[in-house]
């Protein structure tokens, strides 16, 4: 539980200094919190590591021939239909867990975003079939994770393992989250439900020493708020 404190007090911090978009205008912008410049986290929406839908493929056949194609993951049925060059949000961090740095991406746009007992978080993360899997991304009950700061000052989070898949593939995982079921930071925090939001966060401190992957690393795509998608940089795709 230790993490989850370092990670809300951080970005909370963070809040005070950070100027938001008008609602509506949702952007997934990274970041990394590095203070002391170990350099050992990175967070950057990269081309071609997305999830593919309608993408074009040049296959090998046993003839020797190169034939067109077409491939989409199953693990993801939607997408941001701006994201035309299959963008994916690296999220690493090597080394320990304790090491005080931080990568992540900040959710703009969404203040006066009421949370309700329907609001839904999510994303499409990089890993075969299930969370529980050890090969792929991390997906554990701290990292990836959203937090969820709300304008009374309340901190709430909730982790990637928490996550219901609502598609499965050999690529890639859907996964939604209800917001209103966010865990309090601290105790005697009143119930999210029916606060106003002034900032969310997607979260990856846990690095190389936390399981079951040991990877410090996730690949994320198509970050939703009630399902409305964004898979590409804010600089790209407009």
């Amino acid at each position: 539980m230790k993490r989850f404190t370092f990670g809300a007090t951080v970005l909370f911090a963070m809040v005070a200094s950070t100027a938001f978009a008008q609602p509506g205008d949702f952007r997934v912008v990274p970041f990394e919190f590095d203070p002391f410049k170990t350099g050992l986290v990175k967070a950057a929406w990269l081309t071609g590591i997305g999830c593919p839908t309608n993408a074009n493929t040049a296959l090998f056949t046993s003839s020797g021939d190169i034939v067109a194609g077409t491939f989409a993951d199953a693990g993801c049925p939607t997408t941001d239909a701006k994201d035309n060059r299959f963008e994916g949000l690296l999220l690493a961090k090597t080394g320990p867990t304790a090491n005080f740095a931080i990568s992540g991406a900040s959710l703009k746009g969404l203040d006066g975003l009421v949370i309700t007992a329907t609001t839904t978080l999510g994303f499409d993360i990089r890993k075969a079939l299930s969370q529980a899997n050890p090969a792929g991304s991390h997906c554990g009950a701290g990292a990836p994770r959203f937090n969820i700061t709300t304008t009374l000052g309340f901190t709430y989070f909730i982790g990637c393992a928490a996550g219901s898949p609502t598609a499965t593939s050999t690529g890639f995982i859907r996964l939604r989250f209800l917001a209103s079921a966010a865990f309090p930071q601290g105790a005697g925090q009143p119930p999210l439900d029916g606060q106003t939001v002034a900032s969310i966060f997607i979260v990856f401190d846990e690095g190389q020493d936390t399981g079951p992957d040991f990877f410090g690393l996730a690949v994320l795509d198509n970050i939703a708020v009630n399902e409305v998608l964004v898979g590409r940089g804010p600089t790209t795709g407009k």
